[in-house]
């Protein structure tokens, strides 16, 4: 089946910034993530598609390959190890049609740079916010020990493919065609290891669970990278090895809403105090702090503690906390604070439009709609 459009799956346009791409991304992550879907496969692969969009979308060199080539310029199964592997016009296009036609050169066999590879590190708001250094574990393969990633015994070295010279591939004419194989002697490695090594059993690298130290930058959120270079797989034959890209996660908070540098939270207000005014205590991720209300506060109204929010992992600004205002009606009266609202309500009577006059005006509005419809 073939891929999606990396664009659309992350419903962006072609044009879109790497702050509006990874906005969406960060929509689509929490959405689809894992941890929300509950085992389903197939919103565990959307997840994945999502994931690996992203990857290339925020990647200034694969994205300029996409944006050329397509899927085929970020394509992990062209030379240069995982996506975008430095994919030419010649790699994409020449192999295609050298295979075909002969192409007039024969391709040198190289060895290959060890895949890229990604580990989901969750957190919770605070360390994310603070930063932290995090050990984790890593699953992959890397260079064998014993035989340096030559995958020959010890004391000897792999020899020249004498089928292909070393080329990698051989040729095959049928009239006036030739096409292009993978040497079938090498399989396209253009060395042949005569006495494999014991422990890699010739493969030049060995699995192996590696422990890694990540220092997590204060201010990172959902979708950011930290690229750890050389900590992906090990490359063939002695090749480089390729990159870990540990992927942040930012778990939900009970109390905060985080929106780039800004934090939000909902505060509940008492009527008594959101008609007078007054203090009350709000929470921050510093501890609480007093904030202000002034009389006669709606609910909604948004109050701004400025520097509460979040420090920039790249610029260095500090973000705001946005403190909503809910009005809370109080319950579980007594008869005695029942009969004083009674009293107080009794007072408001005829001047309803002076105290209350978004009353007023909702239901004058309601009044002319219906008046329209009978007319």
């Amino acid at each position: 089946m073939s891929k999606r459009d990396y664009y659309e799956v992350l419903g962006v346009s072609k044009s879109a910034s790497e702050r509006d791409i990874k906005k969406a991304y960060k929509k689509l992550a929490m959405k689809y993530h894992p941890d929300r879907t509950s085992g389903d496969k197939a919103l565990e692969e959307k997840f994945k598609e999502i994931q690996e969009a992203y990857e290339i979308l925020t990647d200034e060199r694969k994205r300029a390959a996409y944006d050329q080539y397509g899927h085929a310029g970020v394509d992990p199964n062209r030379g240069g190890g995982g996506y975008g592997g430095g994919a030419d016009f010649g790699d994409i296009f020449g192999d295609v049609f050298g295979d075909i036609f002969g192409g007039g050169r024969g391709r040198q066999s190289r060895a290959r740079q060890g895949a890229d590879l990604r580990y989901n590190l969750e957190m919770t708001l605070e360390e994310a916010v603070r930063g932290k250094e995090v050990e984790i574990r890593v699953p992959t393969l890397v260079e064998c020990e014993v035989c340096h990633g030559s995958g020959a015994k010890k004391g000897t070295s792999p020899t020249t493919c004498p089928t292909c010279k070393g080329n990698g591939q051989v040729q095959m004419r049928q009239g006036f065609f030739a096409v292009q194989q993978t040497c079938p002697t090498c399989s396209g490695k253009g060395k042949i290891v005569s006495d494999p090594c014991n422990s890699c059993r010739g493969q030049g690298r060995v699995e192996k669970t590696k422990t890694l130290s990540v220092k997590v930058p204060a201010g990172v959120d959902t979708g950011d990278r930290i690229r750890l270079t050389g900590e992906g797989e090990a490359g063939e034959n002695g090749a480089p090895a390729g990159d870990l890209y540990v992927q942040v996660h930012v778990r939900d908070h009970d109390i905060f809403t985080r929106d780039g540098n800004n934090l939000y939270c909902e505060v509940p207000v008492g009527f008594t105090t959101a008609a007078l005014g007054g203090e009350i205590e709000v929470p921050t991720l510093d501890g609480k702090v007093k904030l202000k209300i002034t009389p006669e506060t709606q609910t909604g109204k948004m109050f701004r503690m400025r520097g509460k929010g979040v420090k920039s992992v790249r610029s260095g600004a500090v973000g705001d906390l946005i403190c909503k205002v809910v009005l809370e009606t109080p319950v579980n009266l007594s008869s005695k604070q029942r009969e004083l609202l009674e009293e107080f309500e009794a007072t408001m009577k005829g001047s309803s439009e002076k105290h209350r006059p978004k009353e007023k005006g909702f239901f004058d509005g309601v009044k002319k709609f219906f008046d329209d419809l009978t007319n």
